[in-house]
């Protein structure tokens, strides 16, 4: 029973987390999770990777309409697809779980980093640690990275795919009957090999 006390130990007891967030599926159980434990997210939706903007959109609307129901604030990030272009240039070949995706999580995770030094937040987390189709090693990396310059923001690299909270995900998908994209979000996660 300790270890489980353990693995819900927020850094620094921290008793708010911005939470990145890539869509209301994933966010979803881990939303309720936080809440059950006495944690209230709020949502940083940063997403410029999502491809086209109507998907962005729809996604955003999905994050919304959960966040609003649960009580919880939304911070939408804006959308600069041609930003984050600029900054996988040269990286649109890589396969799922490569260089792209590292640095595509570089970017979201460093801004939401940014908002949450700016606006007091001491600790951040991300839903993509609840993909089993993400690299957890990429995660924490770009997770890490986000929080170099901001001595007073924390990085909690808790696993997301734990104790059922995928199978809460399928749960609440039907709740709320959340549109259910079926790829990343970016055009280079389109191909059919």
């Amino acid at each position: 029973m300790k270890k489980k006390k353990e693995d819900w130990e927020v850094p620094g007891n921290a008793g708010q987390v911005l939470l990145h967030t890539c869509c209301a599926p994933c966010s979803s159980a881990i939303i309720e999770c936080l809440m059950q434990h006495g944690v209230r997210p709020t949502i940083y939706y940063c997403n410029p990777n999502i491809y086209p903007e109507e998907e962005y959109r729809i996604r955003k609307e999905e994050c919304t309409r959960y966040a609003q129901a649960l009580g919880l604030d939304i911070i939408d990030a804006d959308y600069d697809h041609e930003a984050w272009r600029c900054a996988v240039r040269g990286l649109e070949g890589e396969p799922e779980r490569g260089g792209r995706c590292l640095q595509c999580f570089r970017l979201r995770l460093r801004d939401t980093a940014r908002y949450a030094h700016e606006h007091g937040f001491t600790v951040i987390t991300t839903t993509l640690a609840s993909s089993r189709w993400k690299s957890l090693d990429q995660i924490n990396e770009a997770g890490r990275y986000a929080v170099e310059p901001y001595p007073d923001v924390t990085w909690w690299d808790k696993n997301w795919r734990k104790g059922g909270l995928s199978e809460r995900r399928i749960q609440i998908i039907k709740e709320y009957d959340f549109y259910n994209q079926q790829y990343c979000g970016c055009e280079f996660s389109m191909r059919v090999d």
